[in-house]
């Protein structure tokens, strides 16, 4: 079955051909960096406004890529949360639109969990129970995927995501947006380093927190004997990736899961793959980085376990931009 996929939860415009929900036909985003990077950070109005101007060249050039036409998809698929309102509409409406046009069915997909499906993109299934560690710029999650495939979120950040950390990170220390592969590459340059930051274990908890270490960073900048640059974005990635390896092995051993899954933008930092591999009892699974950060494959691959909650596309649905925390989504 042929799923043509959208996604426009923030700031890239995507759209993938995905076959069954495990084969990527193709696989389009465009990446709005450049737009945001003079004000450092992402302004809702701004990327609604690029993802109108982006949608239909990137969903024509996915199904060109795909060697398909509107006559074979199966069906239509549209992130409808969380992310930021504006930019949701964009890519949810049109491909209710699409659908409606083509009289196709249309399937309504939870951006997290397309993070947590990328995992499936690909040869290797991942072995039920399994928790999900997603990393991203606007998301921290620990989510428990049962046996039958039901999500349960256990924890997740109490303020900044570990990849809106980086980000103001990164500002702090100049280096521009968005701030991940920047401040990775910084750190990698680092040669001394026995510089700490502090780590936030929020012990008896499964919740992440990283608005501290964030505050730390800055005051270390302010200081007149403050190490080099390099030396900060080491300790910071070090303790942003401390932090998320042993809390999600952790979890990981204490619920007898049988396989350790990493998503989101964030996961493709080598430092925080290279630290849960290392210390995970179990299997570890994460997709490649061009299927970690915002796609529209992943949201093909979690349509095609949905694929009996498609709607007819004039069915009275809406987006749902609400933090992934006010939500425990099945897959049902």
């Amino acid at each position: 079955m042929n799923i043509l996929a959208i996604e426009s939860s923030c700031d890239e415009t995507a759209a993938a051909v995905v076959v069954d929900g495990r084969i990527v036909r193709s696989n389009v985003v465009a990446s709005q960096s450049e737009l945001h990077a003079s004000t450092g950070g992402v302004v809702p109005e701004v990327a609604a406004r690029a993802h109108l101007r982006m949608l239909v060249p990137v969903i024509r050039q996915a199904l060109n890529n795909a060697e398909c036409t509107w006559s074979d998809l199966d069906a239509i698929a549209g992130t409808s949360g969380p992310g930021l309102p504006g930019a949701l509409l964009i890519g949810f409406n049109a491909a209710r639109g699409l659908a409606f046009a083509r009289d196709l069915p249309f399937i309504p997909v939870d951006h997290i969990e397309g993070h947590v499906r990328a995992n499936w993109l690909g040869d290797e299934e991942p072995p039920l129970p399994a928790l999900a560690l997603v990393v991203s710029g606007g998301h921290t999650e620990l989510i428990l995927i049962d046996e039958n495939g039901f999500f349960e979120r256990l924890g997740g950040t109490r303020d900044d995501a570990a990849g809106e950390a980086f980000d103001k990170v990164a500002r702090l220390l100049d280096l521009g947006y968005p701030g991940g592969p920047v401040v990775s590459q910084l750190a990698a340059e680092s040669t001394d380093r026995s510089f700490r930051l502090p780590r936030a274990w929020l012990t008896g908890t499964d919740d992440f927190s990283f608005s501290g270490l964030k505050t730390a960073v800055l005051h270390t900048v302010q200081d007149d004997g403050a190490p080099p640059p390099a030396e900060i974005a080491w300790a910071f990635e070090d303790s942003v990736a401390d932090v998320l390896s042993k809390k999600a092995v952790r979890v990981a051993e204490r619920e007898g899961v049988t396989s350790l899954l990493v998503a989101g933008g964030v996961a493709a930092n080598s430092r925080i793959r290279e630290l849960i591999i290392e210390r995970s009892s179990v299997p570890v699974f994460i997709p490649p980085p061009e299927l970690c950060t915002d796609n529209a494959a992943m949201i093909g691959a979690a349509a095609g376990v949905h694929l009996d909650q498609a709607v007819r596309p004039e069915v009275a649905i809406d987006i749902d931009p609400t933090p992934y925390r006010s939500k425990v989504r099945p897959l049902e």
